[in-house]
C-alpha cells in the first residue's frame, strides 16, 4: 500500500505540477506578444502534457484504483471519494474535449502569426478560451487534492 501511495503522490505532482507550470509559461509568452516565442511555448506546453500530465494521469488512475480495491472503500455512497472521482472525470473531459483542441489551434494560429508578424484574432480567441477552461481544469484537481487530503465527508 505504501508503494501505491508513493506512486499516487508522484502522479499528483506530475499532473498538477505540469498544469500549473504550463499555464505560467504560456502566460509569460503571451505577455511578450512575440509570435515566435508564443509558438515555441504552446508547442512545448503540448509536449509537456504528453511527457508529464498524461503519465501523471495514468499513475493517478492505476494507483488510485489499486488502493481503492485493496482498501475495500465503498464506491456506491456519496462521499469525498466519489465526488473526487466525478471531478476527476470532468477534468479529463475538459482536457480532452476542450484544452487539447485549443492547444492545437493555438499552435496552428501562432505559426501563421509568425509570418504576419502579429498575433491573429484566431490565436487570441483560442488563447482566451484556453485560459478560461484551463483555470477550471486547474482548480478542479486542487479541489480533488483538498478532498483527498482532508477526507472532508
Amino acid at each position: 500500500m505504501r508503494v501505491l501511495l508513493l506512486l499516487h503522490i508522484i502522479g499528483v505532482v506530475m499532473f498538477l505540477g505540469n498544469i500549473v507550470t504550463a499555464a505560467f509559461w504560456k502566460v509569460r509568452a503571451d505577455i511578450k506578444k512575440d509570435p515566435v516565442v508564443i509558438q515555441q511555448t504552446v508547442k512545448n506546453v503540448m509536449l509537456a502534457d504528453f511527457i508529464f500530465t498524461l503519465p501523471g494521469l495514468l499513475l493517478l488512475i492505476v494507483s488510485g484504483t489499486a488502493m481503492t480495491v485493496q482498501s475495500g472503500y465503498p464506491m456506491g455512497t456519496f462521499n469525498w471519494f466519489t465526488v473526487s472521482l466525478l471531478l476527476f472525470v470532468f477534468t479529463g473531459i475538459l482536457w480532452l474535449a476542450l484544452l487539447l483542441p485549443l492547444q492545437r489551434s493555438m499552435i496552428r494560429h501562432s505559426a501563421r502569426s509568425i509570418n504576419d508578424g502579429s498575433l491573429s484574432t484566431e490565436y487570441q480567441k483560442a488563447s482566451r478560451y484556453w485560459a478560461i477552461f484551463g483555470i477550471a481544469a486547474t482548480l478542479l484537481p486542487v479541489v480533488i487534492l483538498y478532498l483527498m487530503v482532508t477526507k472532508a465527508f
